[in-house]
């Protein structure tokens, strides 16, 4: 009876390890390094204004807004965020076919060999990264650079604990149909 308590403790005292690691080592913002492109993930608080934000500030020459909603107009951007409306000819593309995190790294990779860039910046929440940069990192390879840049967002335990476990299980998330 004590071996097989020892031995159902171990997984359950690695589990609580790793998730403390996970929330004691989220990732900021990123420096002042320059990209080929930036990639924004939507969904949470700061991300769109901060992409916008970098590619003014001439960060890179083109901003992907990845997993916009199909009725969101360049223009209602352009207002919402007070960017120039030229810069969003010029330099924003919105990708309109990514709905979970899994298919955004698809979006961005598509949209990355698309224009062959060779550095990308990522920006999403500090919660939300460690799982994006992998999903996105598993389809680009190792050809392109990844910076990432994440937004700090006032976040929960059960925020952490419900993306510990998705990022723990995103190796098999297509398989068993997760986000």
């Amino acid at each position: 009876m004590r071996r097989l308590l020892r031995f159902s403790i171990f997984p359950v005292l690695l589990y609580g390890a790793g998730l403390a690691w996970f929330m004691n080592s989220l990732p900021g913002p990123a420096g002042a390094e320059r990209t080929d492109g930036i990639v924004v993930l939507t969904g949470g608080e700061g991300r769109v204004a901060r992409g916008f934000e970098l590619i003014e500030r001439g960060a890179a020459d083109r901003l992907l807004i990845s997993g916009v909603a199909s009725e969101v107009r360049p223009q209602e951007l352009a207002a919402r965020y007070d960017v120039p409306m030229a810069t969003i000819r010029c330099c924003v593309d919105l990708g309109r076919t990514a709905t979970d995190t899994r298919t955004n790294g698809q979006e961005i990779a598509e949209w990355v060999q698309r224009r062959r860039l060779r550095s990308i910046r990522v920006v999403t929440n500090d919660w939300h990264m460690p799982r994006a940069r992998k999903e996105i990192g598993w389809r680009l390879g190792s050809a392109t650079r990844i910076v990432t840049d994440a937004v700090h967002s006032d976040r929960t335990f059960k925020q952490l604990f419900v993306e510990y476990n998705k990022y723990l299980i995103s190796p098999f998330g297509e398989e068993l149909g997760l986000e």
